[in-house]
C-alpha cells in the first residue's frame, strides 16, 4: 500500500461526494422559488439512497467477477471481503476504491433530475432512480470498469464519459419527454430564481471535478497530473465556447451561459482526461461548449422537449462529444495502459467508442422507458395540476424554501397568507425573531 496514494484517493473521494450538494445547489437555484427544496431533496436522497443501494449489491453487480460479460457476480454483496487488502494492480486498499466508486453511483442519478425538474412526485421518483441505479447504472459501469464487454471491445471511459454523463443525459430526456412538459412551458417565463446560488453550485462542481477526473487515476502520480490540468483548461475553453456563440447570436454574453459552457468542458473531458494531452483537451472543451450551447439554445427549441435544466443537452451531447474526442485524440504517450486515437493513427479505439456510445444511448432509452412505465403503473409519476402550480416545496415536502411576507399578515411572495404559515411554522409564527 502507498499512503500517498490512498490519501488521494480518500480526498478524491470526498471531492466527488461535494459534488452531489453542489448539483443541489446548481439545479436549485435554476428552478423557480416554488420548487427550490424539492429539487434539492431530491439530489439528497438520491445520495443516502443510493449509497446504501451501492455498498450492499452495486459495488458487487460492477466490481465482482465478470458473468460473461454482462454482470458482476454477488461475490462482494455488502463489501463482503472488502478490506485492507490492496485493489489488484493497484497500491491503495480495495476499501477506499469503493468509496470512490460509491460517491460517483450516487451523482450519476442525481444528474438525471434536471431533466425532469418542478414536475415528479417525490415517492415515484425514489422508486424510479434506485431502479434505475441497481438495473441501468449498474451493469452500464460493469461493461465499461468492471471488465464487461465494452471494456473488451477496448471502450476507454477515464472517468465517466460513457457511464456517467450519457447514460444519465439520455435517461433524462427519455424520462422528460414520457412525463411530458410542464404546464405553461413555452405560455409563460419559467426562470431561474437564484442566479447566485448557481454559481456556488457551479464551483463547488468545478472544484469537485478535480477530484471526479484526477482521482481515476487511483494515485499521486503523473497520469493524476495530466487529468487535474486537462480538467482545468477544458472547463476554462468550455466557458468561452458557450459564451463566444451566446454572445454573437443574443447580443450579450450571459452569467447562466458561462456557469453552462464550464460544465460542459467539464463533461467533454471526462471520459479523456487521463488518456490526452493539454492542446486536445483546450480544443475538447471549447468544442464541448459550443456544441451543447447549440443543443440547448436550437435543437431543444426546434424539437419543443422540455429538459427543465438541460441535462441532456450538457450531459448527454457534452458526453457523447468527449467519447468521440477520446477516440481522436487519446495517446499512449499518456496512459500506456490506454490506446492511440485516430488522429495518432489508429482507427480500433475510434469505432470503439462509436459502438459504445451507441450501446449507451440504447440502453438508456429502453431501459429509462421500461422502468418509467413500470414505476408509473405502481404509482403515479406525474403530480397534479393543483401540485405543480402550487409548487412542489408545499406539495410534496410541506415547506418553503423562502418565507417572505408569510408573517406580515398580507398575501405573500407565494401567494399564501399568514394563516398558512401558523400551519407550516406554528413555533415561529407571532414571535419577535
Amino acid at each position: 500500500m502507498n499512503s500517498g496514494d490512498t490519501a488521494w484517493v480518500l480526498v478524491s473521494a470526498a471531492l466527488v461526494f461535494l459534488m452531489t450538494p453542489a448539483l443541489a445547489l446548481f439545479y436549485g437555484g435554476m428552478v423557480r422559488s416554488k420548487n427550490v427544496l424539492s429539487t434539492i431533496m431530491q439530489s439528497m436522497f438520491i445520495l443516502s439512497m443510493v449509497s446504501v443501494e451501492f455498498i450492499l449489491i452495486g459495488y458487487t453487480m460492477v466490481f465482482g467477477a465478470d458473468i460473461n460479460g454482462f454482470i458482476g457476480d454477488l461475490s462482494k454483496v455488502g463489501l463482503t471481503g472488502i478490506g485492507y487488502q490492496i485493489l489488484d494492480g493497484g497500491t491503495i486498499p480495495e476499501l477506499a476504491f469503493a468509496a470512490f466508486q460509491c460517491m460517483f453511483a450516487a451523482l450519476t442519478p442525481a444528474l438525471i433530475t434536471g431533466a425532469f425538474a418542478e414536475r415528479m412526485k417525490f415517492k415515484a421518483f425514489a422508486l424510479l432512480m434506485l431502479l434505475w441505479a441497481i438495473l441501468i447504472y449498474n451493469p452500464m459501469a460493469h461493461w465499461v470498469w468492471g471488465g464487461g464487454f465494452l471494456a473488451k471491445l477496448g471502450a476507454l471511459d477515464f472517468a465517466g464519459g460513457l457511464v456517467i454523463h450519457i447514460l444519465s443525459g439520455v435517461s433524462g430526456l427519455t424520462i422528460c419527454i414520457l412525463l411530458g412538459k410542464r404546464r405553461g412551458y413555452g405560455k409563460s417565463a419559467m426562470v431561474p430564481h437564484n442566479i447566485p446560488m448557481t454559481v456556488l453550485g457551479a464551483s463547488l462542481l468545478w472544484v469537485g471535478w478535480f477530484g471526479f477526473n484526477a482521482g481515476s487515476a487511483l494515485g499521486a502520480n503523473e497520469l493524476a497530473t495530466n487529468a487535474f490540468v486537462v480538467t482545468q483548461v477544458a472547463a476554462a475553453a468550455g466557458v468561452l465556447g458557450w459564451v463566444l456563440p451566446e454572445w454573437k447570436r443574443g447580443g450579450r454574453p450571459t452569467l447562466l451561459g458561462a456557469l453552462s459552457g464550464g460544465i460542459a468542458g467539464l463533461v467533454a473531458i471526462t471520459p479523456a482526461a487521463g488518456y490526452v494531452t493539454i492542446l486536445p483537451s483546450l480544443a475538447i472543451g471549447l468544442i464541448g461548449g459550443g456544441v451543447c450551447y447549440c443543443a440547448v439554445a436550437i435543437l431543444k427549441e426546434r424539437l419543443g422537449y422540455d429538459d427543465s435544466l438541460d441535462a441532456f443537452g450538457i450531459h448527454g451531447i457534452g458526453g457523447m462529444w468527449g467519447a468521440v474526442a477520446t477516440g481522436l485524440w487519446a495517446t499512449t504517450a499518456v496512459n500506456p495502459a490506454g490506446a492511440n486515437g485516430l488522429f495518432y493513427g489508429e482507427t480500433d479505439l475510434f469505432f470503439a467508442q462509436i459502438i459504445s456510445i451507441g450501446v449507451a444511448i440504447t440502453f438508456a432509452v429502453i431501459g429509462s422507458t421500461i422502468l418509467y412505465k413500470v414505476v408509473n403503473a405502481i404509482t403515479e409519476l406525474r403530480a397534479d395540476e393543483s401540485e405543480e402550480i402550487n409548487g412542489l416545496d408545499i406539495s410534496e415536502h410541506g415547506e418553503r424554501g423562502y418565507n417572505v411576507g408569510l408573517f406580515t399578515g398580507t398575501p405573500s411572495f407565494f401567494g399564501a397568507a399568514e394563516t398558512d404559515a401558523v400551519k407550516f411554522f406554528p413555533t415561529v409564527h407571532g414571535s419577535q425573531d
